[in-house]
């Protein structure tokens, strides 16, 4: 079997550190950051002195990689992304997939073009309760799912300014401008939970600006999603409230029954816990919760089997079966699940809830991101 390399550009992106170290030739052949102390750093992480260092993103897509795994700042996804697929590496990128509709419909044509694997590391989709609830909506647990939540509850002021007192990115690309910046934590998962669908329109409302630190972004966003089988989402981003971290709050009801994860992510009160109510059919009424991990045999065959060392990768295991897709991917020349569409789809309610949430909560069209898409289609439509 061929020997995949990996290039990584930027130092976040070792949160696949584990999972590609635990993949049969799979080797991590470069790493690309601007700041070369944290690439120093980076590289001792990894415990690989071979391991081929660049300052300058181009320079390392003249080596002999693969594939590159994109975990630089957003502003900076598209442009690389771009670069990598001309230059006939495969790419995985972070999220978001952009910062502008136009680079959107850009990024698709590149993958058209040049015929590359690109896979969205929306890593959240990995979640082994994300999984189980996807595995029971399929056996029709839950009967007809209509409506889901999602929230990304996560106070980032400490993160606007570096450790240095120089402006971190975070306070242009994300904090300043108004609108939910940051959706795809939250669509992604539901989203798995209505498969053969897609978010057709959205509308964004928000309480205003009331953050201390002088940028523009709301105190919190919550964006209703309608989807093209008339189903409904809301989906609430808040990063500049003072409150306990919960980035991975969801809710998904059906006509027999309900999932409600825990409501306050990481906190210490007693009873937070993933829990269910399912009833036979939609004219019983509901009994009282019980955990969702009672149903534990419906967790997915590759989850129940996971190794201590893939589960020491991050998220119980998500953080490896993410890389594994994406080394999967490329080895059978096959885009995966989570394609450049679906990456365009989930980042692009992110961008049109600005113009929604500055006007009122207008409703605005989700383009239909698909392969060929017409050029008429490639628009925001007011």
């Amino acid at each position: 079997m061929k020997k995949i390399k990996v290039g990584i550009a930027g130092t976040r992106g070792l949160s696949t550190l584990l999972g590609l170290q635990s993949i049969p030739d799979v080797e991590i052949a470069a790493m690309c950051d601007l700041d070369e102390e944290h690439l120093k750093d980076a590289v001792k992480r990894i415990g690989d002195d071979s391991i081929k260092t660049y300052r300058v993103f181009d320079d390392m897509l003249e080596s002999d990689i693969d594939a590159v795994i994109i975990a630089t700042p957003m502003q900076c996804h598209v442009p690389q992304a771009i670069a990598a697929m001309e230059a006939g590496k495969h790419v995985m990128c972070e999220v978001t997939a952009g910062v502008s509709m136009d680079e959107l419909f850009w990024l698709c044509e590149t993958v058209e073009k040049y015929n590359k694997i690109y896979m969205y590391a929306e890593n959240y989709i990995y979640a082994p309760k994300v999984q189980l609830v996807k595995k029971m909506v399929a056996e029709g647990l839950f009967g007809e799912p209509y409506y889901a939540e999602g929230m990304y509850l996560h106070d980032i002021r400490d993160l606007l300014i570096y450790p240095d007192g120089k402006t971190s990115w975070r306070s242009f690309w994300q904090c300043g401008k108004r609108g939910n910046f940051y959706p795809t934590h939250s669509i992604g998962p539901v989203m798995q939970w209505f498969p053969g669908d897609r978010i057709t329109e959205i509308s964004t409302f928000s309480p205003g600006v009331w953050n201390d630190r002088g940028v523009k972004q709301d105190s919190g966003t919550t964006t209703m999603c309608r989807t093209e089988k008339g189903k409904l989402l809301s989906i609430r981003t808040d990063c500049l409230s003072p409150r306990p971290h919960n980035m991975d709050h969801y809710l998904l009801q059906g006509t027999k029954g309900i999932f409600q994860s825990a409501a306050y992510g990481k906190g210490n009160l007693e009873g937070d816990v993933d829990r269910v109510s399912l009833v036979e059919s939609p004219e019983i009424m509901a009994k009282d919760w019980e955990l969702l991990m009672n149903y534990e045999k419906y967790l997915p065959e590759r989850y129940r089997n996971a190794t201590e060392e893939q589960k020491k990768s991050g998220h119980n295991g998500g953080d490896f079966f993410i890389v594994e897709d994406f080394i999967n991917a490329i080895r059978t020349n096959t885009q995966p699940e989570l394609d450049v569409y679906k990456a365009c789809e989930w980042t692009a309610v992110g961008l049109l809830s600005t113009l929604s949430v500055t006007n009122n909560g207008k409703n605005l069209q989700v383009p239909n991101f698909r392969p060929n898409m017409p050029l008429d289609e490639k628009k925001i439509t007011l």
